[in-house]
C-alpha cells in the first residue's frame, strides 16, 4: 500500500533513515525561500523595509524596520517570557487540533461511505458551518466559562468543519471501480474502508488539515484575546493596547512562522504517504 516506505525496515531502519529525513523536511520546507527566485523578490523587499523608516520616508513608529523587530524579539524573550507564552499557545492548539481531527476525520469517513450516516448527519453540519466560529465566542464564554476549555473549543471549531467536509468529500468521491474491484476479492467492508475509501480520499484529508491549521490560528488569538492572561493573542492585544506595534508586528511574524512549519509538516507527511500524489 502506499503507506509502505513509511514502514519497511522495522525500528532501527527508520531511526538510521531520521537525520536524512529530517535534511529532507527542511530542505523542501526552506529550500524554496533560499532560491534565486525567491531572494529576488526577498531581499529588495526586506531592504526596503529596512530603510524606508531609517531614512525618515516612513514613520519608524508605524513601520519598524526589521532589525528593531529582531532587537524587539529578543527583549520580549527576556522580559516577556515570550517562550512560557509560546508554550502555553502550542498546548491550546495542540488540544483543540487534536480533539478536531479526532472527531471529525472518522465522522466524515462514515458520512461518505454509509448513506443512512450521511442523510442523518450531513444537513446539520450543513447548518451549522457557515456560523463564522467567532461568533461562537460569546456563547461559549457563557456556558464553558474562560479559561482553557472555551479556547478549546474555539480551536476545536476552526478545524472541526474543514476537516470533516473534506474527507466527507475525498470518501464520497472515491472510484467505484476500485471499490468493486476489492468486491470481487471478497474485500470486507472495513477493508474496503481502511484499504480503498482512506487511502483514496487522503489528498483531500490533508488539504483540510492544512485549511484547519489556519483557521485553528485564527480561533487560537480570538479566544486569547477574550480569555486570556498568557499566550500569543494575549501579548498581540497587550501591544494593541499599549500601541507598541513593534511587539504587534513580532506576535503576528510567530504566528506566520508557526502557521507555516504546521503546514510545511503536513505536506511533508502527505509526499511520504501519498507518493502517488508527488509532483502533481
Amino acid at each position: 500500500m502506499p503507506g509502505a516506505p513509511l514502514i519497511a525496515g522495522g525500528t532501527e531502519g527508520r531511526w538510521r533513515r531520521l537525520p536524512a529525513e529530517v535534511r529532507l523536511f527542511w530542505r523542501s520546507s526552506f529550500g524554496s525561500l533560499l532560491s534565486r527566485e525567491s531572494l529576488t523578490v526577498l531581499m529588495p523587499l526586506l531592504i526596503l523595509w529596512e530603510l524606508l523608516p531609517r531614512l525618515g520616508l516612513v514613520p519608524a513608529s508605524l513601520v519598524p524596520p526589521p532589525s528593531t523587530l529582531f532587537s524587539t524579539f529578543g527583549q520580549m524573550l527576556q522580559k516577556q517570557h515570550l517562550l512560557g507564552h509560546l508554550g502555553e499557545s502550542a498546548l491550546r492548539f495542540f488540544l483543540g487540533f487534536t480533539l478536531a481531527v479526532a472527531t471529525a476525520f472518522p465522522l466524515g469517513v462514515l458520512m461518505g461511505w454509509n448513506r443512512f450516516i450521511r442523510k442523518h448527519c450531513l444537513p446539520l453540519f450543513q447548518i451549522l458551518a457557515p456560523i463564522p466560529p467567532p461568533a461562537w465566542v460569546p456563547v461559549t464564554m457563557i456556558v464553558l466559562g474562560i479559561g482553557l476549555p472555551m479556547q478549546v473549543f474555539l480551536i476545536f471549531l476552526g478545524v472541526f468543519y474543514p476537516v470533516l467536509f473534506s474527507t466527507y468529500q475525498g470518501i464520497s468521491e472515491t472510484d467505484p471501480r476500485y471499490i468493486a474491484s476489492a468486491r470481487v476479492f471478497g474485500a470486507s467492508e472495513f477493508t474496503i474502508i481502511t484499504h480503498v475509501h482512506i487511502w483514496h480520499a487522503l489528498g483531500s484529508v490533508i488539504m483540510g488539515i492544512r485549511i484547519g491549521i489556519a483557521l485553528g490560528l485564527v480561533m487560537l488569538v480570538v479566544a486569547e484575546m477574550q480569555s486570556g492572561g498568557s499566550g500569543i493573542g494575549y501579548l498581540l492585544l497587550r501591544g494593541k493596547e499599549y500601541f507598541q506595534i513593534d511587539r504587534m508586528a513580532v506576535c503576528m511574524l510567530i504566528l506566520g512562522a508557526a502557521g507555516w512549519l504546521m503546514t510545511e509538516t503536513v505536506k511533508y507527511a502527505e509526499s511520504k504517504l501519498a507518493v502517488w500524489r508527488i509532483e502533481r
